[in-house]
């Protein structure tokens, strides 16, 4: 028996356990994923993400309707070969997600993407149901990067937010998240987010890295839709009181939340369970009947 949980957290966890600083091994990230389906809490996590280049190395048995995330390590140009193996092999292609690569014409290159989709959408590869996230990188011109958000809205694709890395450059400020994730909500855009976001609360990790919470970015994204002065989102995602966010937390909505951030990946399931029972967010039994 699994507990049934809260809808604001229910698949709030892509399991990214294939990506650094994890860097599982494949086959037994898969198996531990279909494992944890009978788990405590199975049903905060989601989709397990893996890269187009894991796709021939997953192979058959145990896992084969795993909902996959596909990251494509290329351009446009590699959606259809990803697409078609699920298609060959009986996939459940959960999610496709793409990253921008020409900071030079962001708007452009989304508009390929989006040619792309189109062609192995009409070639019957992807269906039309399958999301598509798309990355935009953290760019000087601001007006670069709405131009591409723009593009990204009209094909009603899904904004994928880095949050993190394996250097420090690669966390966003507090203001540049509050203004991305306010963008995608102007634009009525779902998002998700990316890297360095499996711990509840802000904190600065032990290499010095300053870490976004994911409770605070679940909270600052009800805030943003409910109007509240940018500079108070910005507070709200540097807090680091746990005690005090969970309280905000419990009264806010945060399932209606998650119809704009819908997931974040993260190499490790375990700490945001972990840490949303810590918080008390999340029960520690189960709760009548559950789901596998």
């Amino acid at each position: 028996m699994t507990p049934r949980l809260e809808a604001a957290w229910i698949g709030l966890v892509d399991d990214a356990a294939v990506f650094p600083p994890g860097d599982a091994d494949l086959t037994e990230a898969a198996h531990a994923h279909v494992c944890r389906r009978a788990e405590h809490h199975a049903d905060l996590v989601g989709a397990f993400v893996l890269r187009d280049t894991d796709l021939p190395q997953l192979g058959p048995g145990p896992g084969a309707d795993l909902p996959l995330a596909v990251v494509l390590t290329g351009g446009a140009g590699q959606i259809a070969g990803p697409a078609r193996l699920c298609r060959t092999q009986g996939r459940n292609l959960a999610a496709l997600e793409i990253a921008l690569r020409d900071p030079d014409d962001l708007a452009g290159n989304a508009r390929r993407v989006a040619a792309a989709v189109d062609a192995a959408r009409a070639e019957g590869l992807l269906d039309d149901e399958t999301p598509v996230y798309v990355e935009l990188p953290h760019v000087g011109s601001t007006a670069s990067w709405l131009a591409a958000a723009d593009v990204v809205a009209e094909h009603e694709f899904r904004l994928k937010l880095r949050t993190g890395g394996l250097e420090q450059h690669l966390f966003p400020r507090s203001h540049a998240l509050a203004r991305w994730i306010d963008a995608a909500l102007d634009r009525e855009t779902p998002f998700k987010c990316t890297a360095g976001l499996h711990r509840a609360v802000r904190h600065t990790s032990a290499e010095g890295f300053e870490q976004h919470g994911f409770v605070n970015v679940l909270l600052a994204t009800r805030r943003l839709f409910d109007g509240a002065p940018l500079d108070d989102v910005v507070a709200l995602l540097e807090r680091r009181d746990g005690d005090i966010l969970a309280e905000e937390a419990r009264a806010a909505d945060l399932a209606g939340a998650r119809r704009w951030f819908t997931s974040f990946g993260s190499c490790s399931v375990s700490e945001p369970r972990d840490d949303l029972i810590a918080l008390g967010l999340m029960s520690t039994s189960s709760i009548g009947e559950g789901s596998a």
